[in-house]
Order: C-alpha cells, then sequence, then structure tokens
C-alpha cells in the first residue's frame, strides 16, 4: 500500500507557490515614521476629550448592517447602547474600535461583513470633520477551536495543531492566509497568536488555543504567526494572554484563576513566547484577568496591575505597542472590583485599550469622572490614544478606511487559500495508539459505524462518514455529542452490527464542566464491549484518551474542522502517513507526574 509523505521541504516548497500570486503588504514599521507621527499629532490635537475617551473602547454591536439591522438587533442595541443601530452607537460613543462576533450576527458571509464593515468606517469619519477617526476593527479568529469567520472562509486547524506540525513556515501561512481574509473584509485585528504555555492538562479555557507544552516551541510559532499576520497579511497581531494563562484549572469567564509559578519558572515557562512577540514587532499585547502572586502579590488581575502591565510588559520587556485588555465583562476581572472601577484601573496600570465592558455607558463615563477628578489625566489618555492611532495609521485606515466589496467576496475561500488549508492540515494529524494495528485500513466492502461527538457548523461526523463512503465502505451516520443513555445502548449494539466503528471525541476529560456525566467516555466504553475494532478520534484536546480505558486505537486532530476530518480519514486508509507529533504530555488520568505518552511522541505508517 503507498502512502503519501508531506516533508517539512515539500511542504514549504508548495505553500510558497502556493501564495506567491498574491501581493506582498508592506511590512509593520519598528517605529512611528514621520508621516504617521504628523497623522497621530495632528489627529489628537483636533480632538475633544469625549473623543478620546472614547478611542479607548472597543466593544460589539448587534447587526449585520450599519444603518438598516434587523428588528431584533435594533431592539439588543438599544437595551445594551441606548440607540438602535451599529451606526448609532458608534458616533454616541465615539467608539475606537468593534469587535465581530456570530452571536452578534455580524458575520454571515463576505460581502455582508465587508458592507457592514464599510458602513461603520463611514459612521466613525462622518463628515469627515476633524477628530472623527476609523475604527479599528476585530475579531477572534484563532483558527481551530475558535473562529468567527464563516464559511468559505479558509478555515486552519488550530494552535495546537500548528504545535504537533512543528514548522513555523506552517504556522507563519497560516497567519497570512488567514490575516488575508480579514484584511479583505475589513478587519484589521485577529485577536491572535496564542502566546499561552498550555503546561496544565486541566485547563479549561485554553488547551488546543495554545501550541504546546513547550516554552521554546510556542514562542517559535508565536513569533511565526506575528510575522504572517503582520509583514505578510498586513493586520494587527494580537500575543494573548499576558502575563501567560496555561497554567490555570479555573476559567477566567467565570472566575478568578491564581497562577502560582515562581518568578523563575514565570521567566522560563511564560515569559519567552511574549518576548519573541516583541522581538518580531508584535503590535498588540492582550492582558489575561489571572493572579500571579510572584509578579504581583496584591491579588490584583494582571489586567489591572501596574506592577505586570508598566513594570513587567512595559519595563522589563520593553513594549512599546498597544495593550489590549481582554473582555471587561469576563468575571476575573471584575471579581474584585465594580464595572465602574475597572475600567480606571485598568487605564491606570498601562492598559491601552478597553474590550466589551459590560455597561459601555458606565464605563465611558466612569474614565470621563476620573479624569475631572484628576485620579487620570488627560495626558496619560492621549499616551494610549496615540498608540491606537499609530496602529490605525499602520494599517492605512488614515488613507482609506473602506475595502472593495467585490475582491472580498474573491479573497475570502480562494482556491490558493484552501489549497494551503490542506497543505498545512496533513502534518498535523498524530497516530498516538495502534497497538492492535488496526490501521492502516484497506479500501474495502465493509461496514462501518461513525459516531461520537459532532458540530453542527462543520459537521465532522458527516465528512468522515462521506470519505469512507467514497472508499467502498458501507456507513451508518450516527451523531452523539452528550448521549442520553438510550442512545449508548442503541449506538453499542449498532457498533456490534458493523465491522468498524470510528468515535470522535470532545474534551471527554473534562467531567467538571464541558461533560458532567461523562457521557462521552460512557459511550466508548459501551462501543469496546460490542466487541469490534473501535478507532477513537480526539477532535479537540489530546488528553481524552487517559479516560478511556481499554482503547488501543487513537488518533489526535487536535480540530474538527473539514481538513482535518478529509486528513484524518486519509490517515485512517494509509494515504497519509501520520508525522505529527504530540506538543504536549499526556498524563495518566491520575495526573501530573504520570506520564501516559510523552511531549514528541507520534506514529506514522
Amino acid at each position: 500500500m503507498q502512502t503519501r509523505l508531506v516533508t517539512a521541504t515539500a511542504l514549504a516548497a508548495t505553500l510558497a507557490a502556493t501564495l506567491a500570486s498574491l501581493p506582498a503588504q508592506a511590512a509593520t514599521p519598528v517605529r512611528p515614521s514621520t508621516a504617521e507621527h504628523g497623522w497621530v499629532t495632528s489627529t489628537l490635537r483636533h480632538m475633544s476629550l469625549e473623543q478620546k475617551v472614547g478611542q479607548l473602547f472597543a466593544t460589539y454591536v448587534y447587526g449585520g448592517d450599519a444603518t438598516d439591522p434587523s428588528t431584533a438587533d435594533r431592539a439588543a442595541n438599544l437595551a445594551a447602547f441606548g440607540v438602535e443601530t451599529p451606526a448609532e452607537v458608534i458616533e454616541r460613543y465615539h467608539l475606537g474600535g468593534v469587535c465581530y462576533f456570530s452571536w452578534s450576527h455580524n458575520m454571515d458571509s463576505p460581502r455582508q461583513i465587508a458592507t457592514l464593515s464599510n458602513g461603520l468606517q463611514r459612521a466613525a469619519r462622518g463628515d469627515g470633520a476633524k477628530g472623527r477617526v476609523p475604527l479599528l476593527i476585530s475579531t477572534d479568529q484563532e483558527q481551530g477551536a475558535v473562529v468567527r469567520m464563516p464559511s468559505p472562509a479558509a478555515q486552519f486547524p488550530g494552535s495546537m495543531a500548528l504545535g504537533a506540525g512543528r514548522s513555523p513556515g506552517a504556522a507563519r501561512t497560516a497567519a497570512e492566509v488567514t490575516g488575508r481574509e480579514l484584511r479583505a473584509v475589513g478587519i484589521q485585528q485577529p485577536y491572535a497568536p496564542i502566546a499561552d504555555v498550555n503546561v496544565n492538562p486541566g485547563n479549561p479555557v485554553i488547551g488546543v488555543r495554545s501550541f504546546g507544552a513547550d516554552p521554546t516551541l510556542v514562542a517559535d510559532l508565536t513569533a511565526a504567526q506575528v510575522t504572517g499576520f503582520q509583514d505578510r497579511a498586513g493586520v494587527t497581531a494580537v500575543a494573548k494572554h499576558f502575563p501567560g494563562h496555561g497554567d490555570t484549572a479555573t476559567d477566567s469567564h467565570t472566575g478568578l484563576p491564581v497562577i502560582n509559578h515562581s518568578r523563575a519558572e514565570w521567566d522560563r515557562i511564560d515569559a519567552p513566547p511574549f518576548k519573541r512577540a516583541i522581538r518580531a514587532g508584535v503590535d498588540t499585547i492582550m492582558t489575561a484577568h489571572i493572579v500571579v502572586p510572584a509578579l504581583d502579590p496584591s491579588g490584583d488581575p494582571a489586567t489591572l496591575s501596574p506592577t505586570i502591565l508598566t513594570g513587567v510588559l512595559r519595563g522589563e520587556l520593553g513594549f512599546r505597542g498597544v495593550i489590549v485588555t481582554d473582555a471587561l465583562n469576563m468575571a476575573g476581572v471584575r471579581a474584585k472590583y465594580g464595572d465602574e472601577r475597572v475600567p480606571v484601573l485598568a487605564l491606570k496600570a498601562g492598559a491601552d485599550q478597553l474590550l466589551m465592558p459590560p455597561n459601555l455607558a458606565l464605563a465611558r463615563d466612569a474614565v470621563l469622572r476620573a479624569i475631572a477628578t484628576g485620579e487620570l489625566t488627560e495626558r496619560r489618555i492621549d499616551e494610549s490614544v496615540r498608540r491606537i492611532l499609530g496602529v490605525k495609521y499602520r494599517q492605512g485606515l488614515a488613507r482609506s478606511p473602506l475595502v472593495d466589496v467585490e475582491k472580498a467576496v474573491r479573497t475570502v475561500g480562494a482556491p490558493e487559500h484552501l489549497a494551503a488549508v490542506t497543505q498545512v492540515t496533513d502534518p498535523t494529524l498524530t497516530a498516538v495508539r495502534n497497538d492492535a494495528g488496526v490501521l492502516p485500513l484497506p479500501h474495502a466492502d465493509r461496514s462501518v459505524l461513525i459516531t461520537g461527538w459532532d458540530s453542527a457548523a462543520f459537521a465532522p461526523v458527516a465528512t468522515v462518514a462521506a470519505g469512507f463512503t467514497t472508499r467502498g465502505a458501507r456507513v451508518t451516520a450516527r451523531p452523539a455529542t452528550l448521549p442520553s443513555d438510550a442512545t449508548i445502548t442503541a449506538t453499542a449494539s449498532q457498533a456490534a452490527e458493523h465491522d468498524l466503528t470510528v468515535v470522535l471525541v470532545n474534551k471527554a476529560w473534562d467531567t467538571a464542566v464541558t461533560d458532567p456525566r461523562a457521557t462521552q467516555q460512557r459511550l466508548v466504553a459501551a462501543l469496546l464491549g460490542a466487541g469490534k475494532p473501535v478507532v477513537v478520534v480526539a477532535v479537540r484536546d489530546p488528553y481524552d484518551i487517559a479516560y478511556l480505558p481499554g482503547v488501543t486505537t487513537y488518533l489526535a486532530t487536535y480540530s474538527y474542522t473539514r481538513a482535518a476530518m478529509d486528513a484524518l480519514v486519509r490517515a485512517l486508509h494509509g494515504e497519509l502517513s501520520p508525522s505529527g507529533r504530540l506538543p504536549v504530555t499526556i498524563p495518566t488520568a491520575e495526573g501530573a507526574g504520570f506520564v501516559l505518552y510523552p511531549y514528541g511522541h507520534g506514529l506514522s505508517w
């Protein structure tokens, strides 16, 4: 049986050829040019205090059109901001930035997104009066587990998959293609790359969003993505979450995590990726709502800590770019102080851009009040506004903030981008266990059950089923995301009637939050009990195998994108030799210190 090996050299050559036809973007300058300095100074001089304060805030708005949102979105804007349309939100608060989400109905198609961006930019610029400046539009397009751009956008497999592939060139390409598509629809600021080093397998919020557990690997790939985003695609990279969110056992969306690394451990584990990002010229760094006593014993989250933001990030690491907070509506930053104090304390700590306060009017008025009382000075506000305006200038927004809608439609999901997705994804698939020698499978007339965790957006069960069907198998597809007892019993009965079962699992280890009834663990156990061969595939965290006793065939894809599932099917049939290596250590279920599979492990055939 012939296998197809993808070497790093061949991958680099293919990607270079794939992207050769795309125009190069100008690299981000390390120091402000004379023209940038002049525009920033002139713009700042003509801004009112209210306009300056507005520049500090970035938030969501409801609706897919700037001036004509749906009735429901009008009501949502009115409840949240006191006005009905996204354009009116921009005008009322003089917003400096907007963050797009699917749940706020901003992301439907390339044409719609580009049209929305243009409408918001027109609202920000108004009639061109002095002091009116363009928006910095952002979104969380990390790829893998966290994506916002819908189909037909290029969907890469995410950070931990790139860590398994070990290729800085592939990481750079993923960032470049992602950045080009975002820029085409008017988004200048992807909240990526993730610079966190995921050394805690029980981390509920980072996990596969990290490149891995090795600081050097994470630093290398973080720097590569900064280059891909900024120098190749011309968008603003955002390294997050400073000072490092990789060893938390609490989700900062719902609580306040504490990281008990010593200062020496922080220097060795958490700091290197941020240092490399800064050296690569990263424009923006996002804060984490975490407590790190070794850096600041006050108990304040890093977002509100002058010691961490001004002392460590600016003073020790020498960062001169924009510091953006993680979302201020998260519980981690609200645990100690009220919503009125948080934005003021973040600015006093050294932050520049305040992301998604839970009450925008309250937050804006609190900052204005702090200036009026002298707690904050206008000079301090000017420092942050200068940095934000500098990023906008380097994005070309001072010259032309609008995008070509028809070009956006041609760019997003372009054939060369989708080809790059496949080339980047293939070398990331990791074969962890093949004890029974079940793999690779022959092309044969066999009955196969495809089941387990599924996603409405990506339909991994259907994708895998279709791949088996085209290879001659008789396939039953039965999604079972968090199955009931009755579904587990029925699915196991079906498995007994098939020659082979492929079951997808997603965070089966997390019985505290993701699957409190351990239904995925019980499903796999029931399938094994059916007495037929079972292939288990972790489509997110690779740690699941420690909680699935009896599994002898196990692969990790780190994501459930269509490209990842296509690579899986080809690998199962021997058409692709798995070449990914674990970018993390998989401990036993007993916890750290008991290694089940070491960092760097990976099988091939």
